[in-house]
């Protein structure tokens, strides 16, 4: 069982500590931040708890994107409705994708991405860019303040340098967990660590680099790492360097052109040996108590939410409003506001075909259909197209978050489910493993959701997968992702409604499966050049 480090009630002040120097350290990434609350960090650091607080401001990153609320954002020109990290994840990799449409196009950068027809003006991909490279310079910043040349100058306790050493392997593993994503989304990134020189144009790191920047890395900080499901809710372990080996490993071919499957399975084992279980209840997953019901047994890696003290327009903020039909008013039951947000979020026809009548008593399909047609042929029409309800702002008790429109429902941005999804088609890719393993991991989830339909070997294909993983992880970050590694995403293979701007679906373009790096971004480092294509 998790300790409970309480970052829910300290997100917001720990945050502030975050911004120590920050003028100067996010420099190397040409980052440029709001600088109006920053304290002189010899002050700050006479009182040895700040360490793990201003390693706390390096988690915050995820959640908030300012100290003054939840529309302040500590990243110059860039809004916190287009830069908060979960949120801009979501967009990146669902709403790109076959599962989810948003109907107010006004938003900026929404149109385009649900589109697919997004270019490097696009504030949404800008406000990803910059959110993880702020990651990455908060982490580099903790690791300059903890050397052993700044520990020895302060004088600072044996006690606390020992804690130190979990500390910096959890700095660094947010910024590989950033540079991660910069890899998979945009194929590139800025690079700089604790010792690239301050004030100086960083290099640029191509997808390669970064692959074996991440793996390697994540490898090194193994043996400091707090052990699987030992560490503080809310903060990194083992398992969660383990999650992300075994995704760049699953999605090596994409990324470097090689074969890594076997590699996936190792560290699937890994981290299905390290104590984890399903939640007793699919939905217990996606639910306010999410941090306390059995999903505590589930979840490797949140992003923290809180209602109260971190109010901010997260990706399960956005997503229980969202889902709040325009026809049915249910916020009351999700826990928010009775008409929510009016019908902002519906699915596409595909992702709802995938529930046919043998999911009708599947716990995972929330799909409330109503007076609905499956159909969108106008997006801005929030009557047209069905609604789900996966997330809540109720506890798994029958109660209700404390505020009805910023929930207390974490993302669970990591869970075991997707371990034993990735097993399985890691074994069909060649990976190893066995076949009846990986059978028996895709039946437990099912039997988890109350589908008496299990599967056979013979059933095990990896088109069944993709549609496994839909079903299973729907709404979750990943579907892009997927699709990609599927070779289904551009070209025309594989179309769904409004892709590439059709309201059936037409073909995209191969480099979109890139997306480009933002104007404002490579102005402001003239070593980064486009991306093919754009």
């Amino acid at each position: 069982m998790k300790a409970k480090f309480n970052i829910q009630k300290t997100l917001g002040f720990i945050y502030l500590f975050a911004l120590v120097s920050l003028s100067s350290c996010t420099d190397d990434l040409n980052i440029t931040p709001k600088d109006d609350q920053t304290i002189l960090s010899e002050d700050l650091f006479k009182d040895e708890s700040s360490y793990k607080r201003v390693l706390g401001g390096i988690y915050a990153n995820l959640a908030l994107t300012g100290t003054d609320g939840p529309e302040s954002s500590n990243l110059k020109n860039i809004d916190a409705g287009t830069s908060q990290f979960g949120r801009v994840l979501l967009y990146t990799q669902t709403l790109a994708a076959d599962q989810m449409i948003w109907s107010y196009e006004n938003d900026p950068g929404t149109r385009e991405i649900q589109r697919n027809i997004w270019t490097a003006q696009n504030p949404l991909l800008l406000g990803m860019f910059s959110r993880a490279h702020l990651s990455v310079s908060l982490a580099n910043n903790f690791l300059r303040e903890t050397s052993d040349e700044a520990l020895d100058s302060r004088g600072v306790s044996e006690s606390t340098r020992n804690e130190i050493v979990a500390y910096r392997a959890e700095a660094r593993l947010m910024r590989a967990m950033a540079y991660y994503y910069m890899m998979d989304l945009f194929g590139k990134a800025n690079y700089a660590d604790e010792n690239t020189p301050l004030n100086s144009q960083p290099e640029v790191y191509e997808r390669a680099q970064l692959f074996a920047f991440v793996e390697s890395e994540l490898k090194a900080i193994d043996a400091d790492l707090v052990a699987s499901r030992q560490n503080e809710y809310g903060r990194a372990d083992k398992s969660v360097a383990y999650m992300i080996l075994a995704k760049i490993y699953l999605n090596a071919e994409v990324y470097i052109g090689e074969n890594k499957y076997a590699d996936c399975i190792s560290y699937c084992e890994k981290i299905i040996g390290g104590g984890y279980t399903l939640a007793s209840n699919y939905l217990h997953n996606f639910m306010a108590d999410n941090n306390t019901n059995s999903a505590i047994n589930e979840i490797i890696f949140p992003i923290v939410s809180d209602g109260v003290t971190t109010q901010n327009y997260g990706p399960t903020t956005v997503m229980i409003n969202g889902s709040v039909g325009s026809l049915e008013v249910n916020g009351a039951e999700v826990g928010v506001g009775d008409g929510g947000w009016g019908g902002a979020l519906r699915v596409r026809k595909q992702f709802a075909q995938l529930w046919d009548p043998t999911f009708a008593s599947d716990e995972r399909n929330t799909i409330i259909i109503g007076e609905r047609n499956i159909e969108i042929d106008d997006i801005s029409n929030k009557d047209a197209g069905y609604i789900i309800q996966k997330y809540s702002n109720a506890t798994s008790t029958g109660e209700l978050g404390a505020d009805k429109t910023f929930v207390d429902t974490d993302f669970p941005l990591y869970r075991l489910a997707d371990v034993y999804l990735m097993y399985a088609e890691a074994h069909l890719r060649g990976g190893g493993g066995t076949l009846s393993t990986a059978v028996d991991y895709i039946n437990a989830l099912r039997t988890r959701a109350n589908n008496p339909n299990t599967i056979s070997s013979g059933d095990l294909t990896l088109d069944f997968i993709l549609d496994e993983r839909s079903r299973e992880l729907h709404w979750e970050a990943h579907r892009r992702q997927d699709l990609i590694r599927y070779n289904r995403y551009t070209g025309g293979n594989y179309n769904w409604a409004w892709k590439g701007n059709g309201s059936n679906g037409i073909a995209i373009p191969a480099h979109f499966n890139v997306y480009p790096i933002p104007n404002g971004s490579r102005a402001a480092n003239p070593n980064l050049t486009q991306n093919p294509g754009y």
